[in-house]
């Protein structure tokens, strides 16, 4: 009576392990590069002000991207933010932060405050991309949460956006 129940409990748990290993195997096959940049800091304002001040002393934007390890969104975006030729254009025209808020589409977000400095009251999921000119003015109000497919966009998309972004006008106020 036990060996059966044994043997059937062995054989679930392979099963299982079986899905889950084969899950782990699909997920890990992608056409992104991935970064874990999403460190928590002690004071993730004091670290945005800092980019500022190195953006105002260099002539450049503010590059501050919020997002979380958990997220593969958010690690695409930071794999693509490290790359040769997006990081080159990166190192070149922004200061970049990475900020960590947590999980802030179920409730258990952190550091939220500093989207709200910059106008974005509502942060819908990670990852997120703020454009920031040194003088702390939010150049892409519209499209700064909707990073939130960063795994699915291409290299290209984000490289030109990014570019666009250096140059683009901070829109007026409504």
């Amino acid at each position: 009576m036990i060996k059966p129940i044994v043997s059937g409990l062995a054989a679930g748990l392979l099963l299982v392990g079986c899905t889950t290993v084969a899950e782990k195997t699909a997920h890990s096959a992608h056409d992104y590069p991935e970064a874990r940049s999403y460190t928590v800091s002690d004071d993730a304002m004091g670290d945005v002000d800092a980019a500022l001040k190195r953006a105002q002393a260099n002539g450049k934007r503010v590059l501050l991207v919020m997002g979380g390890n958990w997220c593969h969104d958010s690690r695409a975006l930071a794999g693509w933010l490290a790359s040769e030729r997006i990081g080159a254009l990166v190192q070149a025209e922004y200061e970049l932060v990475f900020v960590n808020i947590g999980m802030p589409q179920t409730g258990d977000g952190h550091n939220l405050a500093v989207a709200r400095r910059f106008g974005i009251q509502e942060v819908p999921g990670t990852p997120n991309l703020l454009v920031l000119t040194a003088e702390g003015e939010l150049v892409n109000p519209d499209t700064a949460t909707t990073w939130r497919n960063a795994a699915s966009r291409s290299e290209d998309a984000i490289h030109e956006e990014l570019a666009m972004l250096t140059k683009a006008a901070v829109p007026a106020a409504p």
